[in-house]
């Protein structure tokens, strides 16, 4: 159970470091160009473990349209708004947005899955909305500026609530590596026109460095990461491991501060602790009442 804890953790950090490490990379490659080769990536990684496993399958045509939505929706457009948006968004402000993904997905469950809606629920986004007001506007209301990064970080948070959904509902027939490895190569594929027409001017590091921190990040963060996370998840209490997982803008904040100088200031965690309880709220009450029903 310690180990499991443990290597959970890890993948809360590694997770939570990503939007630092997406700020540092977005300043040596342009972010459509940095989308494809991030998915390329990512693709090749998938593609390897699942040649490991032999684990290819046909997808039925009745879901092949819902697999090419999600690479589209789902893959590019989550991936690519991500770093259009840490262009000009502060990552612990886009971590704290990407929080409140959780309250979203069950607005989105009630809608298209019929799962409850509670007023624990209503209460924690209430709760989760003042405290991005409150990070937003740095406690200043008059000082309100809506940051166009912060934005493509919104629809970053959209369609991950998206992708959650379709990917609940397509595992019911798919495996999840065959969904995720089916819906990153569409991602990819779509992405390589876009890289060219999009971004201008194209900027591509020629350092030997940046590309070892993009692929190392690329693997890390969306194979490595992940799969220790659904082998680990298993052994512990769903309830806890969805807290754990909530600490991923505190992860931000800290990163922040070591590789990007960035002070932590006393608004940004209050912000944090209002989000990250209203989403605590919302999410654990959700699911002690499906385990009741």
């Amino acid at each position: 159970m310690l180990k499991a804890y443990s290597l959970l953790t890890i993948c809360v950090v590694v997770w939570g470091s990503n939007f630092v490490f997406g700020k540092i990379l977005i300043q040596d490659f342009s972010p459509t160009l940095l989308t494809m080769l991030r998915l390329l990536f990512i693709v090749l990684f998938l593609l390897g473990l699942s040649s490991f496993k032999k684990h290819f399958k046909r997808v039925n045509k009745s879901d092949l349209l819902a697999v090419l939505f999600l690479g589209v929706i789902g893959v590019f457009i989550n991936q690519w708004s991500f770093f259009v948006g840490l262009q000009t968004a502060d990552p612990t402000t886009s971590a704290l947005i990407l929080a409140t993904t959780p309250i979203l997905t069950g607005f989105l469950a009630f809608i298209f899955l019929k799962e409850k809606l509670t007023i624990h629920m209503l209460i924690g986004s209430i709760i989760a909305i003042i405290g991005i007001y409150f990070v937003v506007t740095t406690g200043n209301p008059s000082s309100l500026h809506i940051d166009k990064g912060l934005l493509w970080i919104v629809i970053t948070m959209i369609t991950f609530a998206i992708m959650i959904i379709m990917t609940r509902l397509l595992s019911q027939r798919i495996d999840p590596l065959i969904i995720t490895l089916y819906s990153n190569i569409v991602g990819f594929i779509v992405s390589i026109p876009f890289a060219f027409l999009l971004d201008t001017p194209l900027r591509i590091s020629t350092k030997l460095s940046d590309w070892t921190f993009l692929i190392g990040t690329a693997v890390v963060v969306h194979g490595i990461a992940t799969l220790i996370w659904n082998n680990n998840i298993r052994y512990v209490d769903a309830s806890k491991a969805s807290i754990l997982s909530n600490l991923e803008p505190f992860v931000a904040m800290i990163m922040g501060l070591i590789l990007l100088y960035k002070p932590i200031t006393g608004v940004e965690m209050l912000g944090s602790l209002l989000i990250v309880g209203g989403v605590v709220l919302s999410t654990f009450q959700r699911k002690r009442l499906n385990s009741v029903n």
